[in-house]
């Protein structure tokens, strides 16, 4: 598509939008305080984007039980990696370049924090074992280093309704969603209910 009407400056996006306010620039920490601490161990979702440096960019979504981000120090905090798809797609990244963004997310909360900083590749088996559920011990671990922090803005949250619209967002062929478009988009040679199944299996034997 071509658009006429493209913003490519600096100062023509500020013409648009402004400058931030000294309250917006003035939040950003680069230590982890009482606040970030507290809203982390509620947290049981994390956003984790990445990029290799060269324009391919990931964002990758991290679950678990509230707390299952540790924060070790600061400016330091560790995230469990599950069983997944092996793509590893973030890891990836990180071995070419280094630098995450995260969005912490609190169910029924309209807050959201926000983290950058430099991430490593962690096989410590002390810390691997305090990250253990279920009798099992993650391989690996993604330790961020701080470079910034601070809490977002509410209003995408107030804005999308995101916690109150409960089972409206639901569509009838959600539940198969995966497996459709895994057959599609992969030109598989099975059945969507063989695809379901298999899924249904990974997620019931290989959570941890």
């Amino acid at each position: 598509m071509h658009f006429d009407d493209t913003i490519t400056t600096l100062s023509e996006l500020r013409a648009v939008i402004g400058p931030p306010s000294e309250f917006v620039v003035g939040k950003e920490i680069t230590a982890f305080d009482e606040y970030c601490r507290e809203f982390i161990a509620r947290s049981p979702f994390v956003l984790v984007a990445s990029s290799d440096g060269e324009g391919s960019i990931d964002i990758s979504p991290k679950g678990d039980p509230p707390g299952f981000v540790q924060v070790l120090d600061d400016r330091t905090l560790a995230i469990p990696e599950r069983p997944g798809n092996h793509r590893a797609d973030t890891f990836l990244n990180i071995l070419r370049h280094p630098y995450v963004g995260l969005i912490f997310l609190i169910p029924g909360t309209k807050n959201t924090l926000r983290v950058r900083g430099t991430a490593t590749i962690v096989r410590d088996l002390e810390l691997r074992k305090s990250m253990e559920v279920s009798g099992r011990v993650p391989e690996l671990a993604l330790v961020v280093e701080l470079a910034t922090a601070y809490f977002h803005c509410a209003k995408c949250v107030i804005r999308s309704e995101l916690w109150s619209r409960g089972s409206m967002s639901v569509a009838p062929g959600d539940d198969v969603l995966l497996a459709e478009t895994m057959v599609k988009h992969g030109n598989l040679g099975i059945s969507v209910s063989d695809m379901q199944a298999i899924i249904a299996k990974d997620e019931q034997k290989r959570l941890y």
